[in-house]
């Protein structure tokens, strides 16, 4: 399928497409004058891509998974749990940094809030 019907098919930019193209997350062969083509299966490797992106994964990550998902849910098998087991406990340390500072910020806050 070409760029058009792809992009149709799954609500996803063409431009977006050869960004995940230049990503190496999808892949198309050329025909005539340089015009991608897509493979079937497609759409539901943008599937994968557009789940795995949700999940706050970046693209680096996402190429390095991808061979890992199965089927259109995704599903993905146990080669993905060594990355994604590290992708999780590096958000967890975010979360609790914001945490920390959310409550030093909510403390300088109600500083303001005392009568002079």
């Amino acid at each position: 399928m070409r760029i058009g019907e792809l992009s149709r098919l799954t609500g996803v930019s063409p431009r977006l497409l050869r960004y995940y193209e230049e990503q190496g997350l999808l892949t198309s062969d050329r025909i005539g004058r340089g015009h991608r083509r897509y493979a079937d299966d497609a759409p539901v490797v943008v599937g994968h891509v557009r789940a795995l992106l949700a999940a706050g994964l970046t693209t680096s990550v996402i190429r390095e998974v991808l061979p890992c998902v199965q089927g259109p849910g995704p599903e993905l098998e146990h080669c993905a749990a060594p990355t994604l087991s590290d992708q999780l406990r590096s958000l967890d340390a975010r979360i609790s940094t914001l945490q920390n500072a959310r409550t030093a910020l909510a403390r300088l806050l109600a500083t303001t809030e005392r009568p002079t």
